[in-house]
């Protein structure tokens, strides 16, 4: 309990600096404002051009990344920044990539640190540049001791107990969490706390995310194994409609709940084909992660001190609240 009254107070304070920081990045400041060169004029800023280098771990045809994606693009326009984004889901490729834009003389990078100990050396690197570096999506534990300057995401083994007390609240026993790339922080994060918040017995099976295939069959040899399952927990939205395929064709009677949105999910929950979801928003993610470069650069902005992550989730998305969110889905913005 103490700990999640600490994490609330956290996130609320961490949100307020946010907010803040956007409230300056507009048209706050009047005539200071202006003579500085931080202000916003028709929506765009009139601040120097700059360019912001997104490395993500992204796996080609995930469309998670199109939601950060589209945020960060967002930021881009209105900030007056030329965007790069590139990535790859192979570690020593994306320190690579990193190493491309510190080797372009970029003005910031904003990265996923999926693999945070392939991300060291190079962030180093960026920073002995002079180049800023914040950490967005993936890299919680890790962000700070890899001196970065910000993160923006979710404390994934929060969300995972959470999503393990929803489960005990459904009357759920058995849960099979299905691991889509083994070893990624964020994801094994998701599994740990659901196992901590989840009251009965949790299984753990790893597959092949790039190979949706793949995907189908291992889960439903592995429902067509162990009848007792009752709870398929995926840590992807196009993986939990593979789930769905894969419950019917094991002929199970598990339920399908999942972390993350893509428009077809939101109409699974609706559909009651998925019982709920738990959204990170990976728009506001790129969105702020791009954002905060640009007014760290032109202003010495930067949220929580330096010390605290700016939290994006848990939020669960649930077929009483699902239609909410569902307009914002279809233009591709959750």
């Amino acid at each position: 309990m103490h700990r999640h009254k600490r994490t609330a107070a956290l996130t609320a304070t961490v949100l307020v600096g946010a907010l803040f920081a956007a409230g300056c990045s507009s048209s706050s400041g009047g005539k200071k404002a202006d003579q500085a060169g931080t202000n916003i004029s028709a929506g765009k800023a009139t601040t120097p051009r700059m360019t912001v280098a997104m490395v993500t771990h992204a796996a080609p045809g995930d469309t998670f990344w199109d939601l950060i994606r589209k945020g960060a693009q967002a930021a881009a326009a209105k900030d007056n920044i030329k965007l790069v984004y590139s990535s790859d889901p192979n570690a020593g490729n994306q320190a690579n990539l990193v190493q491309n834009a510190i080797d372009q003389k970029v003005d910031g990078i904003a990265l996923t640190a999926a693999k945070p100990d392939a991300m060291k050396a190079v962030v180093a690197k960026a920073k002995a540049a002079g180049i800023p570096v914040v950490g967005f999506n993936s890299g919680l534990d890790d962000w700070k001791s890899l001196g970065m300057l910000e993160y923006f995401g979710q404390d994934e083994n929060i969300a995972g107990q959470a999503f393990g007390r929803r489960l005990n609240q459904m009357g759920a026993k058995h849960a099979v969490c299905v691991i889509q790339e083994q070893g990624q922080v964020a994801l094994e994060s998701r599994c740990a706390g659901l196992k901590k918040g989840f009251e009965g017995k949790t299984d753990t099976i790893y597959v092949n995310g790039t190979d949706m295939p793949s995907v189908k069959s291992t889960l439903t040899a592995k429902l067509q194994q162990d009848s007792s399952i009752d709870q398929v927990v995926t840590l992807g939205a196009p993986f939990a409609l593979t789930a769905v395929q894969s419950v019917k064709d094991a002929g199970s009677k598990a339920g399908v709940a999942t972390f993350d949105l893509n428009k077809d999910l939101v109409k699974a929950v609706q559909d009651g084909q998925v019982e709920f979801a738990v959204d990170q928003q990976p728009y506001l993610q790129g969105y702020l992660a791009v954002d905060a470069l640009w007014l760290y650069k032109t202003n010495g902005n930067f949220s929580g001190g330096g010390t605290a992550p700016v939290l994006t989730g848990p939020a669960f998305v649930t077929k009483d609240n699902v239609d909410a969110v569902a307009e914002f889905a279809d233009n591709g913005t959750r």
